[in-house]
């Protein structure tokens, strides 16, 4: 059965999806709110998200686009090693490289992959409503848009997930996070963290000539620098060991983002019906795995892959939560815990690290980072798990 499937939201979660549906036959129309998505900072995609962008036939082209990552050190501020994993052996339990791309190139080959037509921006969701087997979503230009279903891809405050679960809390994590491109490449060895009480920066190379980088840091909610963000972190970071400084001095101002990182626990409720949640909708995360867009490729895979063993639509998303839910629950329990502690009070911090460094086995850490990234920790359903999902 050919549906007609309308998608809320065209980040990573709402594209991809879109195009999984469409390389299966479906009727596909994407809302935007937006009209400019705007050219946002760097992403990692781990081996796990490019097994599910090989799903979708974009894997090639992401790993083309991007900038491939085998280390994954994390040193202190003054340059000391915390860890220095072995780049082979990291690949070895990963199944290859992650890529690090601009989030605008990655939406660029999401969305390339289309139909034309598919998006339709400067239109927000208002509302959801559903009618027996059909569902109705209406827009901020008055307009309704009927169809078959409704996948709510629009993020943590989601208009899709407030019809499904009601009212949603949102609570500061406490800290803060900047983002940004800087225009020098960044040795392999030294890919990864560097870290120091309450901060972390994380500078990752993307591609031949550029870094992306983020930082982090415990400050009181929507503080903001007098002087200009990227001028109050070269002053902070000033003492740091190199990349820093000079990654820091390679950036332009414009380009560097901030954002109030908060928390949303995941959604109580996914699907109903047939409407169901994606992406940051359903299951919202820290970025300190770098898992968030990772889970909603996956995401993305796996809800095509249902609706092609279960037409049924309510049928297919019901299982599709059960399935998932499995998987992502973990991940952002682990990112939430990953940001307490590099984000913990300097004393506690100082502490963790030094016990860190000494007792948590390279292999040991390699192992369990492989449970959530490696390639083969993504996986599809079989048509035996959607009848027990």
């Amino acid at each position: 059965m050919v549906a007609e499937i309308v998608v809320i939201g065209a980040g990573i979660a709402g594209l991809a999806t879109a195009g999984a549906l469409q390389r299966r036959g479906h009727t596909v129309t994407v809302i935007e709110e937006r009209t400019d998505t705007g050219s946002g900072a760097g992403i990692s995609i781990w081996p796990n998200a490019l097994a599910a962008l090989d799903v979708l036939g974009l894997g090639d082209r992401v790993r083309a686009a991007g900038g491939r990552v085998t280390g994954g050190a994390i040193r202190w501020r003054d340059g000391g090693w915390l860890r220095r994993p072995s780049p082979e052996r990291i690949v070895s339990a990963l199944g290859e490289p992650l890529v690090v791309i601009q989030r605008v190139a990655l939406r660029d080959i999401l969305a390339g992959a289309l139909e034309p037509g598919t998006v339709v921006g400067g239109v927000a969701a208002r509302s959801v409503q559903v009618d027996g087997a059909r569902a109705r979503v209406e827009l901020s230009d008055s307009t309704i848009r009927d169809s078959d279903a409704v996948i709510g891809a629009d993020g943590t405050h989601s208009v899709v997930s407030r019809h499904l679960n009601g009212a949603l809390t949102h609570r500061y994590a406490g800290y803060t996070a900047w983002r940004g491109v800087a225009a020098m490449a960044v040795a392999d060895e030294v890919a990864g963290e560097t870290i120091g009480p309450g901060v972390e920066v994380g500078h990752v190379p993307m591609g031949a000539d550029r870094t992306y980088w983020f930082a982090t840091e415990r400050v009181a909610e929507g503080r903001r620098a007098q002087q200009g963000e990227l001028a109050y972190l070269r002053d902070k970071f000033a003492g740091w060991a190199d990349p820093v400084p000079a990654m820091l001095a390679a950036t332009d101002p414009a380009c560097v983002l901030r954002n109030d990182l908060y928390d949303r626990g995941p959604a109580r409720r996914w699907a109903d019906g047939p409407v169901v949640l994606v992406g940051d909708a359903a299951h919202p995360m820290r970025p300190h795995l770098g898992q968030g867009g990772c889970q909603a490729l996956e995401d993305a895979a796996v809800l095509a892959a249902m609706v092609d063993l279960r037409p049924d639509l309510p049928a297919a998303f019901t299982a599709f939560e059960s399935f998932r839910r499995r998987r992502v629950t973990g991940v952002v329990r682990e990112s939430r815990t990953l940001g307490r502690l590099v984000n913990l009070r300097p004393a506690a911090l100082s502490a963790m690290v030094s016990r860190a460094s000494v007792l948590m086995p390279e292999a040991l850490v390699t192992r369990h980072l492989a449970t959530i990234a490696a390639s083969t920790a993504f996986r599809l359903p079989t048509r035996d798990e959607t009848r027990t999902a």
